[in-house]
C-alpha cells in the first residue's frame, strides 16, 4: 500500500549521519540519490562495514550484489551492495571499488547467499573475491572466454556453439558472421527518411496537388448506342 499515510520505504533523514558515526574511516563517502542512500566504503574494510550495517545499523539482509564497469577510472570495476533492513522498512547500497587484479574481501562468512552472488558478479565482469570458497564461474558455459559484462567485450563474443553432426556432440567455433553489422538510424517512418530507401529509385515523381483523373475512353460508350 502507498500514500501520504503509508510510504513504501522509510525516510532517508538521518541514515547517512548515522552512517559516518557507526563507520567512521571505513567510510569514504556518502551520497542521497534518486531518493536512495549510497555509501561508499574502503575495499579492505568492506568486511567490517556490513558487520557494522548488519548488527549496529540493522540492515539484516543482503539483497542482491551487482556490478558496475567504469572503464575510464583507474579501479574500473564497482562492486555494489544492496542491503534492507526489515526492522526499519529502508534500503540503503554499499558501494566498493577495484580492479582487475585486486581482489574484494568476501562477505559470506556475514550472508553466506554471497556465495553465489559474488560468483555471478565474477562470471560477468572478473572481479575476484578473496576467501570466497568456490569462486567459479555460474552463469556461463565451461571454457567460457572473457567476461559479458565487461563495457570492451565485444557484442558477438568469441566462440559460437552449434551440435556437430560429424562429431555427434556440441562444438565451439570461432564467432562467423553471415554479413557485417548493419547500422539503423531507427527515424519514424512517418517522418522519412533524408535519403533514397531501396526501391524509392523506382517510383516516378507526381505534380504537387490532387492527381489528374484518366481522359475518358470515347470508344467505351459506341457498343450500347443504338
Amino acid at each position: 500500500m502507498s500514500g501520504p499515510g503509508f510510504p513504501r520505504y522509510a525516510s532517508n533523514e538521518g541514515v547517512i549521519d548515522a552512517a559516518r558515526a557507526a563507520l567512521g574511516g571505513l567510510l569514504l563517502h556518502a551520497r542521497e540519490e534518486v531518493g536512495e542512500i549510497a555509501l561508499h566504503v574502503r575495499r579492505e574494510g568492506v568486511v567490517e562495514a556490513m558487520r557494522i550495517l548488519r548488527d549496529t545499523l540493522h540492515y539484516q539482509q543482503l539483497m542482491e550484489i551487482a556490478g558496475v564497469d567504469w572503464p575510464d577510472r583507474p579501479e574500473r570495476f564497482e562492486v555494489v551492495y544492496c542491503l534492507l533492513s526489515l526492522t526499519k522498512n529502508h534500503r540503503l547500497r554499499v558501494h566498493v571499488a577495484t580492479n582487475e587484479a585486486d581482489p574484494v574481501p568476501s562477505v559470506t562468512g556475514i550472508w553466506p547467499v554471497a556465495g553465489w552472488l559474488e560468483r555471478e558478479v565474477y562470471d560477468m565482469y572478473g572481479v575476484l573475491f578473496e576467501g570466497n570458497a568456490d569462486l567459479r564461474r555460474i552463469l556461463t558455459d565451461y571454457g567460457f572466454r572473457g567476461h559479458p559484462q565487461r563495457k570492451d567485450f565485444p557484442l558477438t563474443g568469441y566462440v559460437e556453439l552449434r551440435y556437430s553432426e560429424e562429431h555427434k556432440r556440441v562444438v565451439y567455433e570461432p564467432v562467423e558472421l553471415a554479413q557485417d553489422f548493419r547500422t539503423f538510424d531507427f527515424m519514424s517512418p512517418w517522418e522519412g527518411a533524408e535519403y533514397i530507401l531501396p526501391g524509392d529509385e523506382k517510383a516516378r515523381p507526381e505534380a504537387p496537388g490532387a492527381p489528374t483523373p484518366l481522359p475518358a475512353d470515347p470508344k467505351a460508350g459506341e457498343g450500347v448506342k443504338k
